[in-house]
């Protein structure tokens, strides 16, 4: 599924997957968020994660669009934070827990998507004036001026909170995962984590095929 980018600072990787099931994570799953999480929780602190290089790079990434990244945190250096605090990752669902596994390893954003409710074209651009969606457990988002994924349904994600409409459900089969990198991380990072979340959705969500771009 292509998506057009009208924000230069930022470098997007997709990756779908057909014939998931969603379903709550699997033991293995469990564990290997559990290990990342104490991985991330020895190898920083609240203080000495804000000088971390992606963390800084994403930070980067919202100033160049005007935005305040401690006002309107990341949704990677939330779940960071989170992390960091010692109050590991929520667990959803195994696609949702996959995908938030990834963004904690990456430092960047990832978003995940019902691919049944998007509506192509899609596009990453600035919000407009008015604009605005429910998002995911929290209260209505205004995406004026901000990073925002659209389609011909109007927006529906960004890399801080995305919307209820497109979220992951337990009717999901078949997914659009999203990264949100930084436009200096060289492109074979960038695959690098897509290839991972592919695998990932194949082993743990059960997908039939996965594809990239």
């Amino acid at each position: 599924m292509e998506i057009r980018v009208d924000l230069p600072v930022v470098k997007l990787a997709t990756i779908e997957a057909e014939g998931v099931r969603v379903e709550p994570s699997a033991a293995d799953l469990a564990r290997l968020i559990h290990d990342t999480c104490e991985r991330k929780c020895r190898e920083f602190t609240l203080e000495s994660l804000a000088e971390a290089e992606p963390v800084r790079a994403v930070r980067a990434m919202f100033r160049e669009r005007g935005m305040d990244p401690s006002k309107y945190r990341p949704s990677s250096e939330a779940l960071l934070r989170r992390v960091v605090q010692g109050k590991g990752l929520y667990f959803v669902a195994n696609i949702v827990d996959l995908v938030n596994l990834g963004s904690i390893e990456t430092g960047w954003p990832y978003g995940c998507y019902d691919r049944a409710k998007l509506r192509p074209p899609i596009v990453l651009r600035h919000g407009a004036p008015g604009e605005l969606y429910e998002r995911v457990g929290k209260e209505m988002w205004h995406l004026e001026g901000r990073p925002t994924l659209a389609d011909a349904e109007g927006p529906f994600g960004s890399p801080i909170s995305d919307s209820v409409r497109t979220m992951i459900t337990d009717s999901a089969r078949d997914v659009l995962v999203v990264i949100y990198a930084p436009a200096g991380v060289p492109d074979r990072n960038v695959e690098e984590a897509a290839q991972c979340v592919a695998h990932r959705l194949s082993v743990f969500g059960h997908a039939t095929a996965t594809r990239r771009s």
